[in-house]
């Protein structure tokens, strides 16, 4: 299977918006999980792994950050795009 053939078929839609919300959704996941990892490492005194799991948990918001704004935008532009329909 190439990765340009799924269309939904196998995910049950082919709505390019809902790849960006399922992202946003595993960013902050993952920034919740590297602050769980970070406490951890706090607890045991690793001041190495505390820094690496407070970086990694930076990029995971900051990814998120930029699928709400293109998110935003795509929605947006959509509304902006719909016709309106009659009664």
């Amino acid at each position: 299977m190439s990765k340009a053939q799924e269309t939904g078929q196998y995910t049950g839609t082919e709505d390019k918006d809902y790849n960006v919300i399922w992202f946003t959704e595993a960013c902050l996941g993952n920034a919740l999980r590297m602050e769980v990892y970070r406490r951890d490492a706090e607890r045991s005194g690793d001041s190495e792994l505390v820094e690496f799991f407070g970086r990694a948990q930076a990029e995971r918001r900051k990814g998120a950050e930029q699928a709400k704004v293109l998110l935003a935008r795509r929605l947006i532009g959509e509304a902006g795009n719909a016709t309106p329909t009659q009664s």
